[in-house]
């Protein structure tokens, strides 16, 4: 893990720090319930339009993970319109002496992916640059609990997708798109944007949460959301490596907290 930082104490130096960050655009989501999790309806619906996998998760149990569907209230809070970027990365990187994000060359990003989602980073990284970003802001972003992720990319009304129940090629960047890499943030916007306009909810890079990988149902009070090094976290929102399968909104997957990979990124969160 790499060492903490702190940030210089001239006031001069940290407004000016503060001025070249470009706060992330927060989208407000006001408190109420959703529906979480894949439902034995949602399950039928893809065995008929995704009968080439969804037969085959079924016989394996493979949604035995997003199941049982419930109904979770979520306080109100804010969700980043887009995944972080590698340019707004690379500032805390210059700001703090952090560790390079594996796959970078030198000391940046290849110069034509500054708006591409940062990756290669793990859950501790994304921590660590929140801690900055909060210091530099006076701000309190934070990553999404797995609960505010999910309503943020579905909205109330339990859609499989962010956009609807029906795969759409055109609207997210997944293996069937044929990128063969990530795209810039807001690439498939409006068309791919989820009910509150959160861009890049499936596809494109995987997403930390704050949340521990546990069964459902989901209940923050029953440890899920410590904060710990030693515990798999949920990511969400599939990747431009996987095909449609991961590409739904209840999807979910477990990594630990140290894990870094090409096709995991994040975005911010807040607290009203």
């Amino acid at each position: 893990m790499a060492a903490q930082h702190s940030l210089p104490k001239d006031q001069n130096w940290a407004k000016a720090a503060a001025n070249r960050v470009r706060l992330p655009i927060m989208i407000p989501i006001p408190a109420g319930e959703f529906l979480m999790g894949t439902s034995d309806e949602d399950i039928k619906r893809l065995q008929v339009k995704e009968s080439d996998w969804a037969y085959e998760w079924y016989d394996n149990d493979l949604f035995d993970a997003e199941q049982p569907q419930h109904v979770v209230w979520l306080e109100a809070f804010e969700i980043a319109q887009y995944p972080v970027t590698n340019m707004e990365y690379h500032l805390f990187i210059q700001d703090t002496g952090y560790r390079l994000p594996k796959g970078w060359n030198g000391f940046r990003y290849p110069l034509e992916q500054a708006l591409h989602p940062i990756v290669g980073v793990s859950k501790l990284d994304a921590m660590a640059y929140i801690e900055w970003l909060n210091r530099l802001t006076g701000s309190n972003y934070r990553l999404p609990t797995e609960a505010e992720w999910e309503r943020a990319a579905r909205g109330d009304d339990g859609r499989i997708y962010p956009w609807g129940n029906t795969f759409d090629p055109w609207r997210c960047n997944t293996a069937e798109s044929a990128k063969k890499g990530t795209t810039p943030v807001g690439s498939y916007s409006p068309g791919g944007d989820s009910p509150c306009g959160a861009a890049d909810m499936v596809g494109n890079v995987w997403e930390w949460t704050s949340t521990i990988y546990m069964p459902y149902p989901y209940d923050p009070a029953d440890g899920r959301e410590e904060q710990r090094t030693d515990e798999r976290y949920v990511i969400r929102g599939g990747a431009w490596y996987y095909t449609r399968k991961l590409a739904r909104c209840s999807a979910r997957e477990g990594m630990a907290a140290t894990h870094s990979s090409p096709l995991i990124g994040f975005r911010l969160a807040r607290s009203i």
